[in-house]
């Protein structure tokens, strides 16, 4: 046995040692070590819950859920040179026209255009195109 250095395993059916492993020591020498195995128990899962679960039922479990809503009027680049050099007052021309929807964003998945409206003194948006209730739904959660 001298060619057979490191971990030799001897678990063959017709072995009455069927557990048995042979471990060789940094000095040369072998050791024995008896390993009992057997099947693991694991406990059933309930599942009639979710599958008994309606989609409106699951989603009225998502509906206090808070989420992030920003509205993109429109996007622009400029060197740190101008930035730097921003006052109050200063005009930032973007790359959509006044007439262009805006863009509608619930964690960061656009789900809705709109356009922009004024109720009494503050801003809002009209939703004029809203995407399909499952695409809106993947990914926000």
């Amino acid at each position: 046995m001298g060619d057979n250095i490191g971990k030799e395993n001897n678990m063959t059916p017709d072995n009455d040692d069927a557990n048995q492993e042979v471990f060789s020591n940094p000095d040369g020498r072998q050791r024995d070590t008896k390993v009992s195995a057997g099947m693991a128990d694991f406990e059933e899962f309930d599942d009639s819950k979710i599958k008994g679960a309606s989609s409106s039922d699951k989603l009225n479990f998502l509906q206090d859920l808070q989420l992030n809503v920003f509205i993109e009027l429109g996007r622009t680049q400029m060197q740190i040179k101008e930035i730097l050099e921003l006052e109050r007052g200063y005009v930032i021309e973007l790359d959509k026209l006044a007439s262009e929807p805006v863009d509608i964003y619930v964690n960061n998945k656009k789900i809705a255009e709109g356009e922009v409206v004024v109720i009494d003194k503050h801003f809002g948006i009209r939703i004029t195109n809203l995407n399909e209730a499952g695409n809106r739904l993947k990914g926000l959660y």
